[in-house]
């Protein structure tokens, strides 16, 4: 691209060519250049809190909370707002910019959405300034309705994966169910997360199309996950994603999705940060910082730094934030 040119995109049969080890340089330089002239400059950051943790019904073949599997996990049930209020001021302490509630399960029952709708006020409440999310499984018309009035802001669900790969990891609810939701989430004006995990068998064709179904949802925000292999489940023995497809996989996901923020989601821990920086070379611009589900997360100083080097702000500087959460 020269200077003052848009950006057009590229179809699949580009995408698949530029995933070709002999042609993984210009891959990688493309993907920068589309960051340098798509992305905002802004690395942003949000935290989740795990308020519902295992026994979950679905047999999603890479996660230690399904039921399906024996993995040790923690489980217990709704975790009440008060540790919901202390995971939200936490994370703005933290410098982050955005919460989610996350909850294990396929849905939620109606207490379930009371629970949270109350958890939401309580931490719009004390937390004025931050983002609210929530990834609450499939949720109904009428789940999201009162969601909304409670003041949450963004709904994630991730596709996981390509539509074609899908049913072979997971056969108790289908990418047309995910669909479903993020529709109905995109009809109340909610803003959309919306990923998935690399590193679960894709081919090359199926990676291409993950990012062009991503692609046709446009969400806000794409979570970029790299299967963390949990002893137990039917991926446990798959072993960590060699560095350099993780970084393939990212500036794939850039060319195809311009300008919407990559962040780093589950899997960071497990890369060094020579691949955490050049996955932001290429395109990764957010990120997840704090404990995640059942692995651990990124440290905030750590991908603020990274970030800053690269170029990018960030809301404000976490040594700085802490005498102010200690007190």
């Amino acid at each position: 691209m020269s200077a003052g040119t848009e950006y057009a995109g590229i179809d699949g049969a580009e995408a698949l060519a530029l995933l070709r080890p002999s042609r993984r340089h210009e891959l990688r330089e493309r993907a920068h250049e589309v960051t340098e002239r798509c992305v905002e400059k802004r690395f942003d950051f949000c935290s989740i809190v795990n308020a519902r943790s295992g026994r979950c019904s679905e047999n999603c073949k890479w996660c230690a909370q399904s039921a399906h599997w024996k993995t040790g996990c923690e489980t217990y049930g709704w975790g009440g707002t008060e540790a919901c209020v202390k995971a939200a001021k936490e994370a703005e302490a933290n410098g982050a910019d955005r919460i989610g509630i996350v909850t294990s399960g396929r849905c939620l029952s109606q207490n379930d959405v009371e629970n949270v709708c109350a958890a939401l006020r309580a931490m719009r409440e004390a937390v004025p300034e931050i983002c609210l999310c929530a990834s609450l499984g499939l949720l109904s018309e009428d789940d999201l309705a009162k969601l909304k009035a409670a003041g949450l802001q963004r709904v994630h669900c991730n596709l996981e994966a390509a539509p074609s790969l899908f049913p072979s990891l997971c056969t108790t609810h289908t990418t047309a169910d995910k669909l479903a939701t993020l529709r109905a989430a995109k009809r109340h004006g909610f803003q959309i997360c919306c990923g998935g995990i690399i590193g679960m068998g894709e081919t090359d064709e199926q990676l291409v199309e993950f990012a062009f179904a991503l692609k046709e949802i446009a969400p806000d925000s794409i979570p970029v996950n790299v299967l963390h292999p949990i002893e137990g489940t039917p991926l446990g023995e798959r072993g960590i994603l060699d560095p350099e497809r993780v970084v393939d996989s990212v500036a794939l996901l850039r060319l195809v999705n311009p300008s919407t923020p990559l962040r780093f989601a589950g899997g960071r821990r497990d890369m060094s940060d020579e691949t955490a920086a050049k996955c932001i070379y290429v395109g990764m611009s957010a990120g997840i910082a704090g404990p995640l589900l059942t692995t651990p997360g990124a440290d905030f100083d750590d991908d603020r730094e990274l970030a800053v080097r690269a170029g990018y702000t960030v809301s404000r500087c976490l040594r700085e934030a802490r005498p102010q959460a200690e007190s």
